[in-house]
This record gives C-alpha cells, sequence and structure tokens, in this order.
C-alpha cells in the first residue's frame, strides 16, 4: 500500500515565527529576508530503504537522502554542516540536526498537508504545506 505522501509535492501555504527560528539558528540578515519571501515545495520519495527529501523554491534547492534511524551528513539550506538522522513514526518523520545549535524538524504527511514543525532551542515554527494534486 503507498505510503500518504508518495508521487505528491507540497507546496507551503502558511509559515509561522520562521524569522525567530532562523534567529535562533545564527542565520544572518539577508539570508533570513531571502528564507522570508519564498515558498517552498516538498517532495519525499522512497526507493528501497533509502528515502529523498527535496526542498525547493526559487531560492536554492536542498536534496537529502537517507535510511531511517542512519546518521548522514547534510549541509542545510544556510550552509550550517550538521549530523543528521531521521526516524519514522507513522506518517511523521523526526529529523535530528546535531549542529551548534541543535535543532529538530518533525514533518507528518496526509493526504492533504504536510505540516513541519521546527524547533531549536525554546523556540519552534510552524509550516504547513497542501499537497498539490
Amino acid at each position: 500500500m503507498p505510503e500518504v505522501w508518495e508521487g505528491k509535492a507540497y507546496k507551503m501555504t502558511e509559515s509561522e515565527n520562521f524569522d525567530e527560528y532562523m534567529k535562533a539558528l545564527g542565520v544572518g540578515f539577508v539570508l533570513r529576508k531571502i528564507g522570508n519571501s519564498t515558498s517552498p515545495t516538498v517532495e519525499l520519495k522512497k526507493d528501497g530503504d533509502q528515502y529523498t527529501l527535496v526542498t525547493s523554491s526559487t531560492f536554492k534547492t536542498s536534496t537529502i537522502t537517507f535510511k531511517l534511524g542512519e546518521e548522514f551528513d547534510e549541509e542545510t539550506l544556510d550552509g550550517r554542516k550538521v549530523k543528521s538522522t531521521v526516524t519514522a513514526d507513522g506518517n511523521k518523520f523526526i529529523h535530528k540536526q546535531a549542529g551548534t545549535p541543535e535543532s529538530t524538524i518533525i514533518r507528518e504527511f496526509n493526504d492533504k498537508e504536510l505540516v513541519a514543525t521546527m524547533t531549536v532551542g525554546d523556540v519552534t515554527c510552524t509550516r504547513k504545506y497542501a499537497a498539490q494534486e
């Protein structure tokens, strides 16, 4: 049975507290302004036990490939180099980024939307994406 996210792209429709989240990560003013002005699209694909998560916007595209529970090297959209691990709980993917500072992104997929909850320290950002048909 296919996963609810298979074959779908999710386009951002709402963003709450993203500027504060980027500030907490140490992102500079200019990059924060660019980040706040984009509406990225997210796609998750699976090939065997390997996943590929593509986040694309008019500014930049990020592609990460991973296996659940295995640590991998990641360069974030803001240029940080972190050690990441992604685990799954049903349709929820928990993406932990070990760096300075540490951050967590929880992406919860359903057939209509993706809700991404991003946390660094005591700052939380929520971004909602609508499934594109």
